[in-house]
């Protein structure tokens, strides 16, 4: 593709598929045009031509302008230089948005759209004599930075439940150790103050997996299911996702296969199985597609399952690469059956990605769970940067993975540790009993992916203005105090997984001892983005942070960024800053 080509997609679930009767039929051959014969579905009250009277060369400049920033930057650092495309990827993000959107500013309207988002009650503190125990599945989804990113891009302030502070801390690169040992990823650790209340303290807990040369990785088997329905028809939708999986079918290699189903007014076959060495045959079958009719999502995701287990490679990596705006029908079935057609796919070896492109129609919470339940990671496509970083800077994480079912939980010392809260993973929460449970369901870690837990800790003897959850005394029994030795730690980290292809979890502990140290480099960033989190969902546990604390700590801790996602951190908070968009609720 030319970089003209490229520049203009830069900027540019589905809940209810599955046991539908809609009908299946083969799509014509990948050398014959693909063009669907229906009206699009259009969500009513789009923005009319009209309304999109943005300059287009105005914004392009100032597009232009930033990618010059961003470069200039780079070398007063003395960093690598990014590549003048790929910085116009970032700088563009918002100008073919803003030139496909009513150009509201300020607040999200939901009125306009009909994005949807799960409820999110944030964690509070926890007593440590009745709540000992913290349990949790980890999370390397990072759909919600790149959601937030096109909110604030957008000049408007994201809705609180688009925050998952957790996905925006782990969208981030951190150096932390490979592991050494036998087991897939390394635990590092860290005790600071908290940057937001001194009297409290930030624990950090790190998971970093074994980077692979994709090389020696097993043949993949992937069946790209494409939503080509009338609403993927503006070019931050079905074109970006064109570009974007060409940039994924470019780093094949021979011994992977690729096959193609697509689903609009009904679901086809566009492209049987495929060496990944035919690069051309499989470019031209993406570059074919077109949009337009009704989404049968369902048929789709049954089609798409079928062609993966017709061509099963035993031991390869078996996987459904699902894209889509999320304006899915439902058809005749239900989100129970959806969901258990998905796990049953899981169990066979076959897992799930999910790809989430496009503004308005955004279905979020019904993407994340999808991803959820096949073993898979969800993201969010804005700009052809962020497919980059998806699918091929970080193609090992999204697409291998190392260990599924992976979950911590971490044990409390009573005599050091008065309250704690986790921050982030709400929906990831575990009862104590299901971290020994193999049945349970957890996350998946992929092949390079890092993922950061961060606990906001109020020391013994701490006074403080929060709410700390307990229990009244009990009736039937007396808590009996047992007097153990002083081990000076703090707490006690306890994880479990399972291999790709196992049954039966493994265990790994590792204490923390209770010495507070300056935080490193990587800590001072992860707390600043936490922070701008908090900040975003309205937080009552901000303390004293304001978005200046925010940009000050982020500032501090780039020097050690060679990717440029952290400079790009910087100026999303300056554009907050500018905006004011804290004020815009």
């Amino acid at each position: 593709m030319t970089r003209t080509a490229m520049l203009m997609v830069t900027s540019c679930l589905v809940f209810g598929l599955l046991s539908c009767s809609t009908h299946t039929q083969t799509m014509p051959d990948a050398d014959s045009s693909l063009v669907v014969n229906r009206q699009p579905d259009t969500p009513p009250g789009d923005p009319t031509e009209a309304q999109q009277s943005i300059n287009e060369g105005e914004v392009a400049q100032k597009s232009a302008r930033a990618a010059g920033k961003r470069r200039e930057l780079d070398r007063l650092a003395g960093r690598p230089v990014m590549d003048e495309a790929v910085a116009l990827g970032f700088a563009d993000a918002s100008r073919v948005r803003l030139m496909n959107s009513s150009a509201l500013s300020g607040r999200y309207d939901p009125n306009f759209n009909t994005e949807s988002y799960a409820h999110i009650v944030e964690n509070g503190f926890l007593g440590v004599e009745a709540n000992p125990l913290s349990t949790f599945s980890i999370d390397v989804d990072r759909a919600s930075y790149a959601n937030v990113r096109r909110f604030i891009n957008d000049g408007q302030r994201p809705p609180i439940d688009a925050v998952r502070i957790e996905e925006l801390v782990n969208y981030f690169h951190y150096d932390l150790p490979d592991p050494t040992g036998e087991h897939p990823f390394s635990i590092t650790t860290e005790v600071t103050s908290a940057p937001w209340n001194t009297d409290h303290l930030l624990v950090r807990i790190a998971l970093q997996g074994r980077r692979v040369d994709l090389d020696d990785q097993p043949a993949s088997n992937l069946v790209f299911l494409l939503d080509v329905s009338g609403s993927m028809n503006s070019p931050d939708k079905l074109p970006l996702l064109k570009d974007a999986l060409g940039l994924l079918v470019n780093n094949l290699r021979e011994k992977d296969r690729v096959a193609i189903v697509v689903y609009a007014g009904a679901a086809g076959l566009v492209l049987e199985s495929t060496p990944g060495d035919q690069k051309g045959v499989i470019l031209d079958a993406i570059e074919r597609l077109s949009a337009g009719g009704s989404t049968a999502g369902g048929a789709g995701i049954r089609l798409a399952y079928d062609v993966a287990r017709r061509n099963h490679i035993r031991g390869g990596n078996n996987r459904v690469i699902l894209a889509t705006d999320g304006d899915f029908n439902v058809g005749a079935s239900s989100d129970g059956e959806m969901i258990r057609l998905i796990e049953e796919k899981r169990e066979q070896g076959t897992f799930l990605t999910v790809l989430g492109f496009g503004t308005g129609n955004l279905q979020d919470s019904k993407m994340e769970a999808l991803a959820d339940h096949g073993n898979g990671n969800f993201a969010y496509i804005d700009n052809i940067a962020e497919a980059r970083k998806v699918l091929v800077e970080e193609m090992g994480g999204t697409l291998f993975t190392i260990a599924k079912d992976v979950k911590i939980q971490v044990e409390f010392n009573p005599a050091r540790v008065q309250a704690y809260r986790l921050i982030g993973y709400e929906n990831r929460l575990l009862a104590a009993e299901d971290f020994n449970d193999d049945t349970k369901d957890a996350g998946e870690l992929g092949a390079g992916h890092s993922v950061t837990a961060l606990y906001e800790v109020i020391p013994v003897g701490v006074e403080t203005e929060y709410a700390i959850g307990g229990v009244d005394s009990l009736r039937y029994q007396t808590p009996v105090a047992r007097q153990l030795p002083d081990t000076g730690e703090l707490l006690f980290v306890k994880l479990r997984y399972k291999t790709p292809d196992g049954d039966t979890s493994r265990l790994l502990t590792h204490p923390v001892e209770d010495v507070v140290r300056d935080p490193s480099q990587d800590l001072r960033f992860a707390s600043a983005v936490a922070g701008f989190g908090m900040l975003l969902r309205e937080s009552e546990f901000s303390g004293t942070w304001t978005m200046a604390h925010v940009l000050n700590a982020a500032r501090e801790a780039i020097a050690a960024d060679d990717d440029q996602y952290r400079v790009e951190f910087v100026e999303l908070v300056e554009a907050d800053v500018r905006s004011e968009l804290l004020a815009a609720r």
